[in-house]
């Protein structure tokens, strides 16, 4: 499906939204100590702000993986994006496959806490990218 220029930026716009949004959501439970709900959160933030990128470009992705994958491609592989903010989403990625699949393993705050700035930073980092 194609979109028309509108319609691309106005999806654009909505997922940049979603994105700092879903942000906060984390930050707020990070107050309440629900890790792998935080990790959800984040992961979801990024995820958002990435597929905006990938949108504005003209790509679009039908899995997680294959945003993960896109993403890869199209930016971080040209050097547009470095590499360790591509770790840091496929990071997140596993993590949050982690806390809300894994029946034996809960998230502490020790492994998320970190990644809230993080997260936050590489939201900004392709919004940038989104302004260009």
């Amino acid at each position: 499906m194609s979109l028309s220029d509108e319609e691309r930026d106005a999806v654009v716009f909505y997922r940049i939204q979603k994105a700092k949004d879903t942000w906060k959501e984390a930050d707020g439970i990070a107050k309440l100590g629900y890790w792998n709900a935080v990790t959800n959160r984040l992961y979801y933030a990024c995820y958002y702000i990435t597929s905006a990128l990938l949108i504005q470009y003209g790509h679009t992705a039908q899995t997680h993986a294959g945003v993960i994958r896109l993403f890869g491609l199209n930016f971080v592989i040209k050097g547009i994006v470095s590499k360790e903010q591509s770790k840091f989403y496929s990071k997140l990625f596993e993590l949050r496959q982690t806390g809300d699949y894994d029946d034996l393993y809960n998230l502490t705050e020790e492994e998320v806490e970190p990644l809230i700035g993080s997260a936050l930073k590489y939201i900004e980092e392709l919004e940038i990218l989104l302004k260009k």
